[in-house]
C-alpha cells in the first residue's frame, strides 16, 4: 500500500470516524451537563429572544473595547471566512464532498481560491506573531493553542505545495495534504477548534441565562 492509498483509504476513514464520534461526544457532554439549580423566580420568560440577541451582540466587540482588540477581531473574521471559502468552494474539495454526500455546488476559479488561501495563511502567521509578541497572550496560551495553529495551517501549506507540484512528486504531495487534513479532523473535536461548533450555542446559553435574570447580555 502506497502512502497515497493509505491517506485516501484507512487514514481518511479512521479520521472521519473519530471526527464525527468526537463531535457527538462533546455535544452530548455539553447537553447532559448538570444544569445549575435556579431558585430565583425568572424576571423574563423570553429567553429565546435574549439568547438570539446575545449571538448577534457578542459577535461584535463593544465600542469601549474596539480600539484595543480591533486587530484580533478583524483578523479573526478574515481568517475564518477565507478558510471556509477555500474549504467549500475549491473545485477538488467540492468533488470530495460530493463523493461523501452526493451534494454538489458551484466552485470558484482556482486563481481566486489561491489568493484567498494566501490571505488565510498570512492571517494565521500574523496572529501567531501577535501571540508570541505580547507577554499576556504568551502567558495565557497553552499547548492547545499552538497545536490548533499547526493543525490548521498545515492543510493550507500542503495544499499550495500539491497544487503547484512544489517539493516532490504530486502523489506524495497529495498524500501529505490528505494526511494534514486528517490530522485536523483528528484534533478538531478535542481541542479549541471545537469552538467552531460550540461558539454560537454558548453565546445563546449566556444570553438566555442573562435574559432570565432580566439582564441584557
Amino acid at each position: 500500500m502506497s502512502l497515497l492509498e493509505f491517506a485516501r483509504g484507512p487514514a481518511l476513514e479512521g479520521a472521519l470516524i473519530i471526527f464525527v464520534f468526537g463531535i457527538f461526544w462533546r455535544l452530548i457532554g455539553a447537553l447532559t451537563a448538570s444544569p445549575p439549580i435556579l431558585l430565583a423566580k425568572p424576571r423574563r420568560q423570553d429567553t429565546f429572544i435574549a439568547g438570539m440577541r446575545a449571538i448577534l451582540t457578542r459577535s461584535w466587540p463593544l465600542e469601549e473595547f474596539h480600539n484595543i482588540i480591533w486587530f484580533q477581531h478583524y483578523s479573526g473574521y478574515i481568517w475564518h471566512i477565507s478558510f471556509f471559502i477555500v474549504l467549500l468552494f475549491f473545485q477538488p474539495h467540492i468533488a470530495f464532498f460530493t463523493s461523501l454526500t452526493g451534494l454538489s455546488w458551484p466552485g470558484l476559479p482556482n486563481n481566486v481560491i489561491l489568493v484567498v488561501a494566501a490571505i488565510a495563511v498570512a492571517t494565521l502567521i500574523a496572529l501567531l506573531v501577535r501571540r508570541l509578541r505580547y507577554r499576556v497572550l504568551r502567558q495565557i496560551s497553552n499547548a492547545d493553542d499552538y497545536i490548533s495553529w499547526v493543525a490548521t495551517i498545515l492543510p493550507l501549506i500542503t495544499g499550495f505545495m500539491a497544487y503547484s507540484h512544489t517539493g516532490g512528486r504530486y502523489e506524495t504531495l497529495l498524500a501529505l495534504h490528505l494526511l494534514s487534513v486528517e490530522l485536523l479532523l483528528l484534533w478538531f473535536p478535542f481541542g479549541k477548534l471545537m469552538h467552531a461548533i460550540l461558539a454560537f450555542p454558548a453565546r445563546f446559553q449566556i444570553g438566555a441565562a442573562f435574559g432570565r435574570r432580566g439582564v441584557r447580555a
